[in-house]
């Protein structure tokens, strides 16, 4: 189980692809699956031109470019996932896709293979309950931008074993990764911890306390916090920290994880922060 050589991601949007990266510039073989050639596609585009940018300022030759790019395998066959190792799950944060793609991989992968979810705040227990591996099942969750940060949240299931703990906190150092322990619990660490902060920006905006540049302002300047918390908001998406500030109410029932009123009204009327042109501030898309 230690000498994990072939990765499955699946899922090639902007978490996926930084993990094919991270994975593939670790010199390990990486089969990247999506359900469209145009989203493999997309991903590819999208490392090709990180890894582009690396070259240009020197940190990488094109040789050792091509090296990497020559260890990804694009495939829109899940049905590939047997020839894996290990399969770590970066699909959208929906609990309904995110079972009954486990319900299917635990069908496909040998009895061996590590089962890996990228969620950022739903319970590994409930994920790993679908399939016949709980054991095998744990969360390996990756910051954004996935070649910046170092940070990996590795998250126990109830059932998860402490050797398939180990093998990935291990895989994860060997990926350039810091990775930390954590335990099973709406938005574990980092989005127990920062969703709620963002929430509160929101509030304070709602409620007239300052403006939205103010309230960046403040943390900036007075908390040292490299973006505000409504700038990061946006580049987060307004839709993904509503869905999580959702998880942290439902899980913990605790009135002080209700979403704001204003994140509310901002995601249904396609406010979503830069990937729509509009959230908090305006972008060019």
């Amino acid at each position: 189980m230690n000498n994990i050589k072939t990765i499955m991601v699946v899922g090639a949007g902007q978490m996926g692809s930084g993990i094919v990266q991270v994975a593939a510039s670790s010199d390990m073989n990486v089969l990247l699956h999506d359900i469209s050639a145009e989203l493999l596609d997309r991903g590819l585009m999208s490392i090709n031109k990180q890894l582009s940018r690396s070259v240009e300022k020197g940190k990488l030759t094109e040789e050792r470019k091509a090296e990497i790019l020559s260890r990804i395998r694009p495939t829109e066959f899940v049905e590939q996932a047997e020839q894996a190792d290990l399969v770590i799950e970066a699909i959208s944060e929906n609990m309904a896709l995110k079972v009954l793609l486990f319900h299917r991989l635990d069908g496909i992968c040998p009895p061996e293979v590590i089962l890996a979810t990228n969620t950022s705040s739903l319970p590994i227990s409930e994920i790993a309950a679908v399939t016949g591996r709980p054991s095998q099942v744990i969360g390996m969750h990756f910051m954004n931008p996935v070649p910046v940060m170092p940070l990996v949240e590795v998250i126990r299931g109830l059932e998860t074993s402490q050797e398939v703990f180990e093998v990935i906190y291990q895989l994860s150092e060997k990926m350039g990764k810091t990775p930390v322990e954590v335990k099973d619990f709406p938005g574990f660490v980092s989005n127990r911890i920062l969703m709620p902060m963002i929430n509160e920006a929101v509030f304070t905006v709602y409620e007239g306390v300052a403006s939205v540049e103010s309230v960046d302002k403040v943390m900036k300047l007075g908390m040292n916090h490299p973006l505000g918390p409504l700038e990061l908001a946006d580049f987060i998406g307004l839709d993904t920290c509503l869905s999580i500030m959702e998880i942290l109410y439902d899980g913990f029932k605790d009135p002080k994880y209700r979403p704001c009123p204003l994140l509310r009204k901002y995601v249904k009327a396609g406010r979503l922060g830069r990937k729509s042109g509009q959230g908090f501030y305006q972008y060019n898309v």
